[in-house]
């Protein structure tokens, strides 16, 4: 069964400082999505060094073994969980761009890292 949950803005930065524990390593695949952009890999299967929320700067960093990428102006965050663990991160930025995270294996998270 999957569940989906919208991550509260006040949790975005221990959420993902939490997270980024559990993630380093693992292969993800970026995809930007927009009305005007259509469906795009931003990168394909790379290995993760982490994912930060910097609310000074209002971005998202998603660091990654070959290049870093920023979400700038986040308006929403969503987490999507499977039997195995989570799934999909997406985040909605307010361009109005998608990127959606897909974890090649799923990861299950610790109960320290639970976003609202």
């Amino acid at each position: 069964m999957v569940t989906s949950r919208t991550i509260a803005k006040t949790e975005w930065r221990s959420f993902f400082d939490s997270l980024s524990k559990v993630l380093i390593g693992k292969r993800i695949e970026i995809e930007a999505a927009s009305l005007d952009l259509g469906d795009q890999i931003v990168a394909e299967w790379v290995p993760l060094l982490g994912i930060t929320y910097d609310p000074h700067d209002d971005a998202i960093q998603v660091a990654l073994t070959s290049l870093n990428h920023v979400v700038r102006r986040p308006q929403e965050v969503y987490l999507q969980e499977g039997a195995t663990g989570v799934e999909m991160i997406a985040v909605l930025a307010a361009d109005g761009v998608k990127r959606v995270l897909r974890l090649k294996s799923p990861v299950m998270l610790s109960a320290g890292v639970t976003g609202a």
